[in-house]
């Protein structure tokens, strides 16, 4: 990665920022290992943003990344909402759920004033989004204090629109990685590729520096992405089983089982596509329904049916978040990992 966008990193990685499943220690362990730590902001309160920016400035002076989403949030629809919960009623007779119990709310929220201002008491060197960007308004503001701004792409169309909006790198999101799919010009999901498909694809394409990420889970496979011309890698389910990754107790077991070999997209849980392991609510509805309310609207109704079945050590209702390539999760410190998977930058830089 050029020296001019992180100067002061000992390599290129990126550990992916992952809303739900980790916090400030992930992120700065993976700072002193020389990487670039990541604390998502997507689920974050304005309190709860403030005390995890806090605790990384206690804990490290180096580099990290701040991610934000950037979705629209939609108006709530009666109807909507209603069919939704109708849908779900046979899981709330299951469970002895009363539907009036489960409470709508967003769960996400995306970047706005309020945000950009605690931020710039902070001044992170490196801020990126998901879903597109930011106003102009509010991004001069992240750009008033000299932070690099980086945003993913899961289609060459997306990349070259980012680069005009003058970002400092594209993420190249490819089909593999775990989470939320970062599109936003075209929710069409037959349009977004592999990532050694939409790699090399960006960087021919592209000016700025192309980070790859999906799928990439030891150091060969960072050596692979580099050798495709990746300025770096962006890497996040192999940190999952960290020590320092807040990663809940029924996830955590899924990770570990032979059903991490499957995964799927799906809507079930957020309203918007999100590559995750299957499992009962996804096999019993299909990945996909046209009935889920938009992200991030869809799981207000769900959440008491996934509250009573980890209760009870299920996983079945829980967005069990994780990429297409599981096998570089270990339960290791994320330093050690963050070294491991740095031995495939050796000779590159």
């Amino acid at each position: 990665m050029p020296p001019a966008l992180f100067s002061d990193l000992e390599f290129p990685l990126i550990q992916a920022p992952m809303a739900g499943s980790q916090g400030s220690a992930l992120a700065v362990a993976v700072c002193e290992a020389g990487g670039l730590g990541s604390l998502p902001a997507a689920m974050l309160s304005a309190q709860s943003l403030s005390e995890e920016l806090a605790a990384i400035a206690a804990q490290t002076d180096r580099p990290y990344n701040v991610n934000f989403f950037c979705h629209t949030s939609p108006a709530p629809d009666a109807g909507v909402e209603a069919a939704w919960r109708e849908s779900l009623a046979p899981y709330y007779r299951e469970f002895g759920i009363d539907p009036a119990t489960a409470a709508p709310g967003a769960g996400r929220r995306p970047f706005d004033a309020e945000a950009a201002e605690l931020l710039a008491q902070f001044r992170p060197r490196v801020v990126s989004f998901h879903f597109g960007l930011p106003s102009p308004a509010l991004l001069a503001q992240v750009r008033a204090w000299g932070a690099k701004v980086l945003s993913s792409a899961t289609t060459l169309e997306e990349g070259r629109w980012l680069q005009a909006q003058g970002v400092d790198a594209v993420i190249a999101q490819g089909l593999e990685a775990g989470g939320h799919r970062g599109h936003f010009l075209d929710a069409d999901l037959s349009r977004q590729s592999g990532t050694f498909a939409l790699l090399p694809q960006l960087v021919r394409a592209l000016r700025i520096p192309v980070i790859a990420a999906g799928g990439i889970a030891d150091a060969q496979g960072v050596a692979a992405a580099m050798r495709l011309g990746a300025a770096g890698v962006q890497i996040g389910t192999a940190y999952l089983l960290c020590p320092e990754a807040s990663t809940s107790a029924v996830h955590r077991a899924a990770l570990k089982g032979a059903g991490a070999e499957h995964t799927a997209l799906t809507n079930l849980f957020s309203g918007r596509p999100a590559r995750g392991i299957v499992n009962r609510y996804m096999r019993e509805r299909g990945p996909i329904s046209e009935l889920a309310p938009p992200f991030p609207l869809a799981g207000g109704a769900l959440a008491p049916v996934r509250a009573r079945a980890e209760a009870l050590g299920s996983g079945d209702f829980s967005p069990l978040w994780s990429g297409q390539n599981p096998s570089g999760c270990r339960e290791v410190p994320a330093g050690e990992l963050t070294r491991e998977l740095a031995k495939g930058f050796e000779g590159r830089y």
